[in-house]
């Protein structure tokens, strides 16, 4: 028989799926690391495995360059609908990275570092590299607009495998906080992923994200 956390896992990752649909039917109609602080009193009592700590601070690299990414389309002569996309994408990762720091100084652990934004952790699920970052900057108009929407794709695909990982590893997101934050990342990201094949199919000669 297989093992509870199974279950629990398996049955996670069956909700997400039930409320990305639900997400994307709504949207349709509509670096290293800063030394740890001092952790809060209560901290014993906030559950949290070390595949959380990791996920958060994986995710803030992660959603560091995605700011950095779309922080072009403004200055790259990105198309009005590339431009939305991306403020929004900007103002919500900004968000949710100031969030992931408090949770990981909350509990005393290291909190990495934003301002570079750049390749070096393209280990993790859908980074780009130097040289993809690099072909994104100096890219501009239609060029910019393809590129961008090809890459953030791929950039998005990248978080919600993460996601993924995380609630298939034993024990964790069983803090509220994790549990909440991943499953936003999942809906949220797995919605935007829709709209951008959207965008993509809808350029001159334009295909879908495979």
């Amino acid at each position: 028989m297989a093992p509870p956390h199974f279950f629990w896992a398996e049955g996670v990752l069956v909700a997400l799926s039930l409320l990305t649909g639900c997400a994307g039917r709504q949207a349709a109609e509509q670096a290293g690391s800063a030394p740890a602080a001092a952790a809060r009193p209560d901290s014993a009592g906030y559950p949290y495995t070390e595949a959380d700590v990791r996920f958060m601070s994986a995710m803030i690299g992660h959603h560091s360059q995605a700011v950095v990414m779309a922080g072009w389309a403004a200055t790259r002569g990105a198309s009005g609908s590339v431009r939305t996309l991306a403020e929004r994408i900007v103002n919500g990762q900004q968000d949710e990275i100031a969030s992931m720091q408090q949770w990981l100084r909350d509990r005393g652990r290291p909190v990495p570092e934003t301002a570079h934004g750049s390749g070096h952790q393209h280990h993790m699920p859908g980074m780009l590299t130097e040289a993809q970052m690099q072909q994104l900057a100096g890219a501009s108009g239609p060029e910019f607009d393809r590129l961008f929407l090809t890459l953030m794709i791929q950039h998005h695909r990248g978080a919600v495998s993460m996601v993924r990982d995380l609630f298939g590893s034993r024990g964790a997101a069983q803090d509220e906080t994790v549990f909440k934050f991943a499953n936003d990342v999942h809906v949220d990201q797995s919605t935007e992923i829709a709209r951008m094949e959207r965008l993509l199919s809808a350029l001159p000669g334009g295909e879908r994200s495979s």
